[in-house]
């Protein structure tokens, strides 16, 4: 469990990078099974199949965005508690959380098992990439509960102590999708219905690892509960009835609003992207769009894993009331994501036509296109990456409402940009993003001062309700 033990053990700088580490092998869980899937799909399979994975993303991106809500919000609650000693009512958050996250996915698999048609013509209408996307999303949404224990338990093990054994569930998770990718679709000849079939059980194989920290270790969450309870005689135990359930999820739901927030405007904004795009630049444009998807997906890496680590060292921190220490995360955060942005900006720029090809494309009409877009998505994103740590930041000062507009913003912004330069500048089409979250920057330092918003700390953090 993350507490003073660890600190006294460790220099701080050591624990950053480890949890900095951990953290971005754990959003391989959530983006890289997309990415191989796309890679091995588009050179065993072709161009359209990477279409039709990227169609399916907002049905990914939604799971991922409840998983915000009820997992990565639980768990900067859980972080805070840890933070304040308060190991039982942790326990209790990482339960309630776990549990609400494997209902949801049980919900996602009858949603497949009778209104996969449904949801496959939904999110395309051309005729040439249905089926490819129908056959991945079956598989994809019959293993709903894998993505949903798999993202939250990689959450909670890794700030109740165990980032380690999270980073090696989530490299073997990997390993297990790309080998099964070669299996299912070279070998057994199962077609891109094998690719989501790969990711699905590579989940599996993660979770079977990270259940390990309950079995095994000795510093878990339900380990220090029981402690909790037989030191504190003088304290009433608490069952988790019902007006502590709906207290509890209020909480979880409120920390990680903002989060969830900004993921469900990204699904809608994938939905629509791919409609403006798919009509206004057909098949060349909607391939190169998905290759630019996948491009994020790297930048993600690097974002998800910055914002988890300061969420979790940052909440800690919260809860002892370390202002200084507080400070400290958030310099190497913004450092590390600095560094990290510039190097992928760069390598994208000298070698978009290798990237675009890398995905399956041998037509030249299809490597020229993808390659314009690729070096303009690759700035685009830069700045999309530092407004959503600041969105982390105003959250962990206090600033609900300003993190919440920030989610909001982040992604309704681009989507009537985008659909203006569909309509009446569709040769510009790749600029939407840039101008969209260059519009956000100016709103956001405009509500800044007015709010008179200090990103001061006297004493102890005090957040704000």
């Amino acid at each position: 469990m993350v507490n003073d033990k660890i600190v006294n053990k460790e220099s701080f700088d050591t624990q950053f990078r480890r949890f900095l580490w951990s953290s971005i092998l754990i959003a391989l869980s959530a983006c890289l099974g997309n990415v191989v899937d796309a890679v091995i799909v588009g050179n065993l399979i072709g161009e359209d199949g990477v279409s039709a994975i990227n169609l399916s993303k907002p049905i990914t991106q939604f799971m991922f965005t409840v998983s915000m809500l009820l997992s990565t919000g639980a768990g900067m609650l859980v972080g805070m508690e840890l933070g304040k000693k308060d190991h039982e009512r942790a326990a209790s958050l990482f339960t309630l959380s776990t549990v609400s996250c494997l209902a949801f996915g049980l919900l996602m698999t009858l949603c497949g098992v009778f209104f996969t048609d449904g949801i496959t013509h939904w999110l395309c209408k051309n005729q040439l990439l249905y089926n490819g996307l129908h056959d991945y999303l079956f598989p994809m949404l019959l293993g709903s509960p894998m993505y949903m224990a798999s993202w939250a338990l990689a959450t909670m093990v890794g700030v109740d102590g165990s980032p380690r054994l999270v980073s090696i569930a989530i490299l073997i998770d990997n390993a297990v999708n790309l080998f099964l990718d070669i299996v299912f679709i070279q070998w057994l000849g199962w077609g891109i219905e094998g690719s989501s079939a790969a990711t699905v059980l590579g989940h599996l194989v993660g979770i079977a690892i990270m259940c390990r920290h309950f079995f095994y270790a000795d510093n878990h969450l339900i380990f220090h509960t029981a402690l909790a309870d037989r030191s504190r005689h003088s304290r009433d135990k608490k069952s988790l009835n019902l007006q502590t359930f709906k207290s509890q999820m209020r909480d979880i739901v409120s920390q990680g609003a903002p989060l969830a927030a900004a993921s469900i405007c990204l699904t809608v904004l994938l939905y629509s992207a791919n409609s403006i795009v798919l009509g206004s630049m057909g098949r060349i444009g909607i391939f190169a769009f998905s290759v630019c998807m996948n491009l994020l997906q790297i930048y993600n890496l690097f974002l998800s894993g910055t914002c988890r680590t300061l969420q979790s060292l940052g909440s800690i921190q919260v809860g002892k009331g370390d202002g200084e220490t507080f400070r400290l995360v958030l310099r190497k955060s913004f450092r590390f994501i600095s560094v990290a942005m510039m190097v992928t900006c760069l390598a994208t720029w000298v070698f978009p036509e290798e990237v675009t090809r890398f995905f399956g494309a041998d037509e030249p009409e299809l490597i020229g296109e993808g390659a314009h877009a690729l070096r303009i998505f690759a700035l685009s994103f830069i700045p999309f990456c530092y407004i959503y740590t600041l969105m982390i930041v105003y959250k962990l000062y206090g600033y609900h409402k300003m993190a919440l507009f920030i989610s909001l913003a982040l992604s309704l912004t681009v989507i009537p940009v985008l659909w203006f330069m569909g309509r009446y500048a569709p040769a510009q089409l790749w600029y939407s993003y840039l101008i969209a979250y260059a519009i956000e920057i100016i709103l956001i330092i405009l509500f800044h001062k007015l709010g008179k918003m200090e990103f001061k700390l006297k004493g102890d953090i005090k957040v704000r309700d």
